[in-house]
């Protein structure tokens, strides 16, 4: 609980972090999936990618998705082996692992389901020019992509930022998560953008800014910023589902006002049960 706007943006960064035994979980169970898959594979890298790389997962952790990048040699590549690759790891895993009946293909990478997380292995292999290429079963083709680029990319912004833009996603990701609107990184890549080049004055008045400027936003192609597509936002791609998401930006936006307005008429509790509207799992109860 808390006693002032502050206080609960405080406990809101505290609620959305994943705890200490947790990452100790993560750590030991992703050393010994990448040793599981050296056994079978030569492989030239491996690491971890994604929202848990990024610093931008938020809890439970039992609806996150820890991303492993597995480089392997160029013998396992074939043009139009994208589905027998991801098979080849299954295969692997499963020899393992083999009181986990839940590891299965799923469009580039092989997902684990445990019983407190998911895991997505992701083959690939090094790609001229740079980055990597990783397959796309959907295609089906090979994709070309940089996760370590984008660690750079989102460690800059957050400096920028003063060390403000980590916290200030995983509040904009509590949001999502309660109604699974965007992508994880079709959201941080919009706010990204949104955020270049403004400062973060606040967590309230930046995620109310980002409701603002973003119903113009999701209308329009969004390129990654690491420069391997030209739009990250390719799962919104009709107008209904546009016209969707604008809506509730729209309702989240208005709600951001009232909480500020009450804010800043004294009517702190009146704030919390607005921003606990925005946030419903992970905002403090006022008291």
């Amino acid at each position: 609980m808390a006693r002032t706007i502050d206080e609960a943006f405080r406990v809101l960064r505290t609620n959305l972090e994943i705890t200490d035994l947790q990452e100790k979980t993560v750590s030991t169970r992703q050393t010994s999936i990448r040793s599981v898959l050296e056994s079978d594979f030569i492989v030239l890298d491996s690491f971890l990618a994604g929202s848990y790389r990024r610093s931008t997962m938020i809890s439970p952790l039992k609806e996150a998705d820890v991303d492993i990048f597995v480089i392997l040699d160029p013998k396992y590549y074939a043009a139009q082996g994208q589905t027998g690759l991801l098979n080849a790891v299954r295969a692997s895993l499963l020899k393992t692992y083999t009181k986990t009946p839940k590891i299965r293909p799923d469009g580039h990478a092989v997902t684990i389901t445990f019983t407190d997380f998911k895991v997505d292995v992701v083959p690939g292999f090094h790609r001229k020019g740079g980055g990597y290429l990783i397959p796309d079963t959907s295609g089906p083709r090979w994709i070309p992509t940089d996760p370590k680029r984008h660690v750079e990319i989102w460690s800059q912004a957050n400096r920028t930022h003063n060390g403000d833009l980590v916290p200030l996603l995983k509040m904009l990701k509590g949001w999502n998560a309660s109604r699974s609107l965007l992508k994880s990184f079709h959201l941080e890549t919009l706010a990204l953008d949104i955020l270049t080049n403004v400062t973060i004055s606040s967590f309230p008045s930046g995620i109310r800014y980002f409701f603002d400027k973003a119903r113009a936003k999701i209308r329009t192609k969004l390129a990654d910023p690491a420069g391997y597509s030209d739009d990250v936002a390719q799962h919104v791609n009709t107008t209904e589902q546009m016209d969707t998401i604008v809506k509730r930006l729209d309702w989240a936006l208005a709600r951001a006002q009232e909480a500020e307005k009450f804010a800043a008429a004294g009517r702190t509790m009146d704030a919390f049960a607005k921003w606990s509207q925005l946030i419903p799992n992970h905002f403090p109860a006022y008291g």
